[in-house]
């Protein structure tokens, strides 16, 4: 697997579980960790689409690995646009696009409701309804902004993770940061840097145009 297929599938790994967040159905482990994420949540759901620009890392003290990166998404309904890396990754509802402009070759896929990785807001109702156990963490003052963070820990032995601390704009009620530790050490710090709601986007901003890559290798997997 090259290292950035390999770097973009862990950051969308992250990137859903930030997403399933907004959605949370949270289980009855701390009350207060329950009316905040509820709060998240309600406050998300009231929005017709976001926008957001964001840093990713990842570390891993044992193969002794240091990367950093940064990227954007915007989502509405079902649909998504996620550029990292180089890559475009476009949910149209139905299909995958992704298209990687060094090597001028876009994949094509059906949508798999099956695959853990996939990001969908559907999965954002479901991941967390079992499978995990929270409770409140740390506050901390972050540049004149109170982040409460809520601890995640998996209740499946077999979960690579050992923990996830979601950050939450205690004023503002948005997630400000998603901080996932594995149980082989490695870390990855998924940190919102600008949050946009209810933006004017395109009618096609969610379609894919294949006129637009005409030196393009299409790789069609479906």
């Amino acid at each position: 697997m090259k290292k950035t297929t390999f770097k973009m599938y862990n950051f969308i790994r992250v990137l859903t579980v930030f997403f399933i967040t907004f959605s949370l159905n949270a289980q009855d482990s701390s009350q207060k960790a329950k009316k905040l994420l509820d709060d998240v949540s309600a406050k998300i759901k009231g929005y017709e689409n976001i926008v957001f620009d964001f840093k990713y890392s990842y570390s891993n003290p044992n193969s002794n690995l240091n990367q950093e990166s940064k990227g954007n998404v915007s989502m509405q309904g079902e649909m998504y646009v996620l550029n990292f890396m180089g890559i475009t990754r476009i949910f149209d509802g139905k299909k995958i696009y992704n298209i990687v402009p060094e090597d001028e070759e876009i994949t094509i896929s059906n949508y798999d409701k099956d695959k853990k990785d996939e990001l969908t807001p559907s999965k954002m109702l479901t991941f967390f309804s079992s499978g995990y156990k929270y409770s409140m963490d740390i506050l901390q003052n972050v540049k004149g902004r109170k982040i409460q963070y809520v601890k995640l820990k998996p209740i499946d032995a077999n979960n690579k993770a050992k923990e996830i601390l979601i950050g939450i704009d205690y004023q503002t009620k948005h997630i400000h940061n998603l901080i996932q530790v594995d149980k082989d050490g490695s870390k990855s710090t998924f940190t919102i840097n600008s949050f946009k709601t209810n933006q004017p986007l395109s009618k096609n901003h969610f379609t894919f145009t294949e006129s637009k890559y005409p030196n393009y290798y299409i790789n069609r997997l479906d």
